[in-house]
């Protein structure tokens, strides 16, 4: 499989303090990275860089980010925002949060389709409704009319995960997408997210701090502690043979049943 992504040796700071240090890793075309960590590791902070979303105080201060032969640390915040979306798409926390709660799903993943595509209304509806259809949604057409705040939890993440599909991004960044929901859903996510990288190809990298969802869905790990990389290998070996201290402290933390 070709590369699609690559972070090499990168730093990243707020304020002018440094709160990522010398992070670096590639992602495949088709290929589900895991980075998982505790409460504050950096790990949101690593993707929010590739798509210039740190915020006028963050900036990456070493290293690069390379997308199909382009640094993204270099580009400019206009060159980004014609990345984000038809190449970087982002999935958030809390897919409501991130939606007008006075328009209709319709009217707000149409004006972000026609950011960057000359679409019309009755192509953008044709697409939206099969891309939701795949998501299992079996009246697409109510949930484009529908207010975000009429949606459950658990449609709002995956009406979510269609807004940052509808464009076929290479990559796919996904930060905690299941956290916020519970066991049930959080299975339903997981299923639907692994169908959009069977179906389109897509790369993904899954912010995470649940151990199963990673075991469920990542090929690769990365594990993060104060914003250094403690370990990065495949999923068997980070989860069933972790080589670090702190990654076997983690691995030993996550509840295991028994008969």
């Amino acid at each position: 499989m070709a590369e699609i992504i690559r972070y090499d040796r990168v730093d990243i700071s707020y304020n002018g303090k440094t709160v990522v240090r010398d992070i670096s890793f590639t992602v495949d075309e088709g290929e589900i990275l895991g980075i998982v960590g505790e409460s504050g590791s950096g790990k949101s902070t690593l993707i929010k860089a590739a798509m210039g979303l740190l915020g006028p105080t963050g900036m990456v201060t070493r290293g690069d980010i390379w997308y199909k032969g382009k640094n993204l640390a270099d580009l400019s915040e206009k060159e980004i925002r014609k990345l984000n979306g038809p190449e970087l798409g982002m999935i958030f926390q809390i897919a409501g949060s991130s939606f007008c709660p006075i328009r209709t799903v319709e009217s707000q993943l149409y004006e972000s389709m026609t950011e960057h595509e000359d679409i019309t209304r009755e192509e953008f509806r044709t697409k939206a409704a099969e891309l939701l259809g795949k998501l299992g949604f079996d009246n697409a057409d109510r949930i484009l009319g529908s207010y975000p705040f009429e949606l459950s939890g658990g449609m709002q993440q995956r009406v979510g995960i269609a807004a940052a599909m509808l464009l076929n991004p290479g990559v796919l960044m996904a930060d905690e997408p299941t956290s916020a929901l519970d066991v049930s859903v959080q299975k339903q996510v997981v299923e639907e997210m692994l169908l959009v990288r069977k179906t389109f190809g897509t790369s993904i990298i899954l912010v995470t701090h649940n151990i199963g969802v990673i075991g469920a869905m990542a090929d690769k790990v990365l594990v993060m502690k104060n914003g250094e990389m403690v370990e990065y290998g495949s999923t068997d070996q980070i989860l069933n043979h972790p080589q670090e201290t702190y990654t076997q402290t983690l691995m030993a933390a996550v509840p295991r049943l028994k008969r």
